[in-house]
């Protein structure tokens, strides 16, 4: 793991004083953690923008409402849900929606149903052009407007899909605002999207073991024999072009082979050294 140190004396000058403390300190006591981490034979942090930690602290500290928008992406099957789901697990005892809402791109995808029946298999739909490795599979603008209406406090119903069938219904799942907002998938980190986002992620996984996982995946949604190997060679063609260069504009670089159980103790690590910090801050 590389940190990135970048200058923060000048962002320093601009903010309430009284919160400089308590936000260095949370900066190093994290630094420390990273550090501990990287000495791992397979760290969870493979690059870190020191600036983006001292943003999360200043930001957690100076407005108690602020909500987070933290985009997780990554190529298909590198490990970005597995992720999601063990840094939540180990953060958050009991489900509460005031607390985080997670937001997957998967849901977003456009309804092919009708077109999948009339090419009659995967294989043929395939061989007619149809991709769903590439940003306009997704309605990303869709998704976009979401995620600022969940930013802004209003509850919006996500699209629930059917890989399956390619079916897609529109009013599928109830999403609530959050302090913390999860967005995972593919285009996350679009150049279109990654604007919004207060903490950009990038979940990265060698391609042996990509191939391994997407192969097991693709056979539990019933695709198999020559239409996996057609999808296949599509997404790892379209991953060179829309989705590996997100990883130059990611905060934060993720290591997507490591253990659930060392992501749940690494980040339940970290939440709570934050959550001491600012409680010591707060009293």
């Amino acid at each position: 793991m590389q940190l990135i140190t970048e200058n923060i004396n000048n962002t320093i000058e601009n903010n309430q004083v009284s919160s400089f403390p308590v936000i260095i300190k949370i900066v190093d006591s994290l630094k420390k953690i990273l550090e501990e981490d990287k000495k791992q034979k397979h760290p969870l942090f493979l690059n870190v923008k020191e600036s983006v930690i001292f943003n999360i602290a200043r930001k957690a500290l100076d407005d108690a409402d602020a909500r987070f928008l933290i985009g997780i992406a990554g190529e298909s099957a590198s490990g970005k849900t597995t992720f999601v789901q063990n840094a939540i697990r180990s953060c958050i005892a009991e489900e509460r929606t005031d607390l985080y809402t997670i937001v997957c791109c998967d849901d977003y995808y456009f309804d092919w149903s009708k077109e999948l029946k009339e090419a009659g298999s995967y294989e043929a739909f395939f061989a007619k052009g149809y991709s769903f490795d590439t940003p306009k599979a997704i309605n990303l603008e869709l998704m976009k407007d979401h995620l600022v209406s969940l930013k802004n406090g209003s509850a919006v119903r996500s699209p629930d899909y059917n890989f399956t069938t390619c079916e897609s219904f529109p009013h599928g799942v109830l999403k609530k605002p959050a302090k913390i907002i999860v967005n995972e998938g593919l285009y996350v980190l679009n150049e279109d999207i990654r604007d919004i986002m207060d903490v950009k992620v990038y979940v990265f996984t060698p391609f042996e073991i990509i191939k391994d996982r997407w192969y097991r995946r693709a056979e539990s949604r019933g695709k198999t024999g020559h239409a996996a190997d057609m999808q296949f060679e599509n997404v790892n063609t379209t991953a060179q072009t829309y989705i590996r260069p997100a990883m130059q504009c990611a905060d934060i670089v993720m290591n997507g082979v490591v253990s659930s159980a060392y992501i749940q103790e690494m980040t339940e690590k970290i939440f709570r050294t934050i959550d001491n910090i600012a409680k010591e801050y707060k009293s």
